[in-house]
């Protein structure tokens, strides 16, 4: 795990050089181990280093091939280098690494080396004779590249921050995300808060020539894949846990000490199980533990660590300590949000004990129906209310939301008036936080544009998602939107602000392309994630799978009334002040919430006082 830096350039080479220095300095949190800077006529890459395969010098990057040709930075890990070691017969590199490997790779196969490759990952790669720039980025978006072409130059970077570093990228907010920010907190890829930077879209790669940029996917995750109806449950289960243990034991590659966050639930416990079941020494685990009992889950995560021997690591904590730590992680913060704060704390910890790598049970949930959602979509699909004339299923849900006046019944309106129950117009409205009303009472200019989030999930993705299972459309619909831009992107700048790398077992794109095409007789939750639960056979013991639902969730809206309180005014004010905002009408809603509004959820304020404190830090101009 490192971080990436560059751009094309025809400035002169100390110039170049001193701008490079300043974007991977931004991001030495990255990579600790290594600060790298390669600058020629045309191009300048850098690179911070975090050591995780090949400790060597010679594993340090900008790396170049033995013909000097091609020169690689690169962020992630490429799970089964090995395998196309093999297959490329390369016996004589310049280390032990997968950079090599990915040079070679790239060398003999162009962008269809892609294809090839396992992991999580986001690299640049200059060709020196054509004078061409390579980009690229792994399947399931786990490792970001940001961009913006400024003056016909690319400049691109793993975080938002290094390119505002290199002083060629003005910090000016993109109005015209606010929003879809405002929807759904979050902007989807390829757009951002920033005006002209970009993120490039998962499972694709660009090319930069000739001061020509295009961007092409190499990958869907849409793809149909179905497998038939009438495949036998037990084929299903056998060889669901097939890729799952594959999954798993590919993450295993490290030569730093390597460990598992363990909070006790399924997903976590799924993968320390898989984890030890492969492995010879007994492994770390990591788990947050509280004194409150009505979210501590200690208890289970005792159960799982004493079940496969583990070497536990508890982390106590008081509620309060996540304030404490708060400053810190809002300083880690690279783009707004509020759902990173519990991954920065267990990343923090689990470094501080001495590791670098850390396995997490992220993704089990999408792939194997764990939220709510997806029982809701597929009841809706099921009902017959939609053959209900509009206007009275309209009406119906317009007085509901009058009687009840709160943010759940404002949903089932929304939800109620959609002409019909597609996908792409259902799934929106799941995932929508503020409606378009509120926020034309928000933004001086009321105008919405069409989301990314509903362009995304309409063609030519939308014919292809619907001939999915219900339950996979869902999962695809969650893995494209929120959990890219949410929660993997957050996974990513909390675990990275103390150089820990992360590695996601659920997100191994061959373990998603068979769960994406199971039937859903095979997925129906009648407890949570039976199939996974099913295909583990008896790994897990029988408290964990049936435990009660617990779980620490952040007691946010007391917070924000009480012990948080000045700090979020303080955010609310400053934000009301702005030329974009209606300052009355921010102003009555935090009022509202004070009060105890219904329709005022904590989120909704948090998600603004996050927005301000990021154009604050990052000097965002408006």
């Amino acid at each position: 795990m490192c971080g990436i830096a560059g751009f094309t350039c025809d400035l002169m080479e100390t110039a170049s050089a001193s701008i490079l220095k300043q974007m991977t300095e931004r991001m030495q949190h990255r990579g600790p181990d290594a600060d790298g800077h390669f600058v020629e006529k045309g191009i300048a890459l850098g690179h911070r280093r975090l050591s995780i395969i090949d400790l060597s010098d010679a594993a340090t990057q900008p790396m170049h091939d033995k013909s000097g040709r091609y020169t690689i930075i690169y962020n992630g890990e490429v799970y089964n280098y090995q395998e196309i070691r093999a297959e490329l017969a390369l016996s004589d590199t310049q280390s032990q690494s997968d950079t090599d490997v990915i040079l070679a790779a790239y060398a003999a196969w162009g962008p269809d080396c892609l294809k090839k490759m396992n992991g999580m990952f986001a690299f640049a790669i200059w060709d020196q004779q054509e004078q061409i720039l390579f980009i690229a980025r792994d399947r399931m978006g786990i490792k970001p590249v940001y961009y913006s072409i400024q003056n016909n130059q690319l400049v691109f970077a793993s975080e938002v921050r290094s390119l505002l570093a290199s002083g060629m990228v003005p910090p000016v907010l993109n109005y015209q995300a606010l929003p879809e920010y405002l929807k759904y907190y979050s902007v989807n890829s390829p757009n951002t808060l920033l005006k002209d930077v970009y993120m490039l879209p998962a499972a694709s790669f660009a090319i930069w020539k000739h001061n020509e940029f295009r961007v092409e996917p190499y990958w869907d995750l849409a793809e149909n894949r179905n497998l038939s109806d009438s495949i036998d449950r037990e084929e299903v289960k056998e060889e669901l846990h097939q890729r799952l243990r594959e999954a798993v034991s590919r993450r295993k590659i490290a030569d730093v000490p390597l460990g598992a966050f363990l909070s006790g639930g399924i997903d976590s416990s799924a993968v320390v199980g898989l984890l030890a079941e492969s492995s010879e020494q007994a492994i770390h685990t990591f788990s947050i533990v509280f004194d409150e009992k009505q979210y501590d889950e200690s208890y289970y995560a005792n159960l799982i660590a004493k079940k496969f021997k583990t070497e536990h690591h508890p982390i106590k904590l008081k509620p309060e300590d996540f304030l404490t730590e708060l400053p810190e992680a809002l300083d880690a913060m690279d783009h707004p949000s509020g759902d990173g704060l519990n991954s920065y704390v267990v990343s923090k910890a689990t470094k501080e004990e001495g590791f670098t790598v850390a396995l997490s049970g992220l993704g089990g949930d999408e792939l194997f129906a764990g939220y709510p959602v997806f029982k809701r979509y597929q009841k809706l699909k099921k009902m017959g209310m939609y053959a209900v004339p509009h206007a009275i299923r309209s009406g119906i849900g317009a007085g509901i939301s009058s009687l009840y006046n709160s943010h759940k019944s404002a949903r089932l309106q929304e939800i109620l008036a959609i002409e019909r129950p597609d996908f792409s117009e259902l799934y929106p409205i799941f995932r929508k936080i503020h409606d378009d009303k509120e926020i034309q009472g928000l933004l001086k200019d009321s105008q919405i544009e069409q989301s990314t989030l509903a362009t995304l999930l309409k063609d030519p993705h939308l014919q292809k998602v619907e001939k999915l299972p219900l339950f996979s459309q869902v999962s695809v619909g969650e893995m494209m939107t929120y959990t890219q831009n949410v929660l993997l992107r957050d996974t990513d700048q909390m675990s990275m602000a103390s150089s820990l790398e992360v590695r996601v077992p659920f997100f191994d794109h061959e373990l998603v392309e068979y769960a994406l095409a199971v039937p859903d007789k095979h997925k129906e939750p009648d407890y949570p994630k039976k199939l996974l639960v099913e295909s583990l056979g008896s790994l897990l013991p029988e408290e964990v799978v049936h435990r009660p639902k617990m779980g620490f969730v952040f007691p946010w809206a007391l917070w924000i009334r009480e012990s948080m309180k000045d700090f979020c005014e303080r955010h609310i004010s400053s934000l009301a002040s702005k030329n974009f905002i209606a300052e009355d009408y921010l102003l009555d809603k935090w009022n509202r919430f004070l009060a105890g509004g219904k329709r005022e959820h904590w989120m909704k304020i948090w998600m603004l006082v996050m927005l301000n404190v990021w154009l604050e830090k990052n000097e965002i101009e408006y």
